[in-house]
């Protein structure tokens, strides 16, 4: 029995071992909400960190929600303080899968697939679907993608002085340069 046990796990590790991770340390992902004729609500993080198995499709990542860098200072503390509350909730994070994801299959030439999971913002889980282009080049993966969340659904509150210069709809965009660990 002990031998069985032991059997088992060396098999267990031995999967996570082999698995063949990529991963990114300088993500870039942008949000912008901007209203015409408005100034632009536009802001980047060039450092979130995200985490792909390719042998599963799982995938993770994190940002500081301070990097998030704004044209405007004043409207980056004001999204520091009063909307994003990054004293109060620091990160942002996803968990999620590639649906029908295939390392073997990928090229140069960029291919759809939608990549699914929860977003974790200002202390709320939600359920996320995002269309993604995946592309394979000189060992590294390439993943460039989309999806809108609103600011509702995370309790952000806009207040109202201001709610017609910023939109409901966040556009939320990413691209990642992933390496094989």
């Amino acid at each position: 029995m002990k031998n069985v046990v032991l059997i088992i796990i060396s098999l267990l590790f031995s999967n996570l071992v082999l698995a063949q991770k990529y991963s990114s340390k300088t993500g870039k992902v942008t949000i912008e909400a901007s209203i015409p004729m408005f100034e632009d609500v536009f802001a980047q993080d060039d450092n979130n960190i995200v985490v792909l198995n390719a042998d599963t499709g799982e995938m993770a990542s994190v940002s500081v929600v301070k990097n998030f860098k704004f044209k405007v200072k004043l409207m980056e503390e004001h999204f520091n303080e009063s909307y994003a509350e990054t004293a109060k909730y620091p990160k942002t994070t996803f968990k999620g899968k590639v649906l029908n994801f295939d390392k073997t299959k990928l090229s140069e030439s960029p291919q759809k697939f939608t990549v699914q999971g929860v977003l974790n913002f200002h202390g709320v889980d939600r359920n996320i679907s995002s269309s993604a282009m995946i592309s394979a080049k000189d060992g590294k993966i390439f993943m460039k993608g989309n999806f809108i969340a609103k600011s509702a659904d995370f309790k952000v509150t806009i207040p109202k002085m201001v709610m017609k210069k910023v939109a409901e709809n966040v556009n939320v965009e990413y691209y990642y340069t992933l390496v094989k660990q």
